[in-house]
């Protein structure tokens, strides 16, 4: 049977980022605006968006430049950044089919897929929330370490975790990894000035996007860099804050809530 490498690489949500979402990103630059090109790809525009801010946060560059009005209600084209993650996605699904297609002969007759071998490289995660960035600082104690990532200009993401974490990721200063946050921890707090509260995690940004039902709503916070901060609060929650998109707001959360991944 020939092999086909599936590349999914690490994200936010189950589905990850794979051919899928590149195909959406490169449907939206083609259709020129994302309303159609989520129709084109079957997803929601909701759906799109959540795609497309997950592909933001991990490779820690906006792929896409939106504008108002244009075909379908608005305009998107691709980034440079956007271009390049394209083209090195291609090569890569290439490379990663020619190197498992060497690695069938001499498999053969063992029971053991090429693909068994890779299946692990990836991981994949529920957290709402996956951001890339660079860590400043490390304070550890006798057994815990408190990890300080910069996700952004002028933010920092503060992650508690064990010290054995520290020396089992090989953690140190200079480093990337990726910041995980589940939408549930993150509490809103409406305003321009810090709040007073005792969560590490105070990230200031400005309402992206505002998606409400009957009782629970998602509020997605720009917090700068083309980069993004999803909470996932009550409507009544919404409505009493007095959230809209465009006014400024904070995300905030504890730092034991926050998981420190490595590539």
């Amino acid at each position: 049977m020939p092999i086909q490498a599936k590349i999914v690489l690490r994200s936010d949500d189950v589905a990850g980022v794979g051919k899928e979402r590149i195909r959406l990103l490169q449907t939206v630059a083609r259709e020129g605006s994302i309303t159609a090109g989520a129709r084109a790809v079957g997803l929601t525009y909701k759906a799109a968006w959540d795609a497309i801010d997950a592909m933001t946060n991990l490779f820690g560059r906006p792929l896409l430049q939106t504008r108002t009005g244009g075909k379908a209600g608005g305009g998107a084209s691709l980034t440079p950044a956007g271009i390049q993650v394209i083209e090195a996605f291609g090569r890569l699904e290439s490379e990663m089919e020619r190197v498992l297609r060497t690695l069938e002969p001499a498999l053969d007759g063992s029971g053991i897929s090429p693909i068994n071998l890779v299946s692990g490289f990836f991981m994949k995660t529920s957290a709402r929330n996956t951001l890339r960035g660079i860590i400043t600082a490390i304070n550890p104690d006798a057994l815990s370490a408190e990890v300080a990532v910069a996700v952004a200009p002028g933010t920092t993401i503060h992650a508690l975790v064990t010290s054995e974490s520290v020396r089992a990721l090989g953690l140190h200063v200079g480093r990337h990894a990726f910041v995980l946050i589940k939408a549930p921890f993150v509490m809103i707090a409406a305003g321009d000035k810090p709040p007073e509260t005792s969560a590490r995690n105070c990230v200031r940004g400005v309402v992206n996007r505002c998606e409400s039902s009957t009782v629970n709503a998602e509020v997605v916070l720009d917090i700068g860099d083309g980069k993004t901060l999803a909470a996932s609060i009550t409507s009544h929650s919404v409505k009493a804050l007095g959230l809209r998109v465009g006014s400024p707001a904070y995300a905030l959360f504890d730092s034991a809530h926050v998981i420190v991944a490595i590539d």
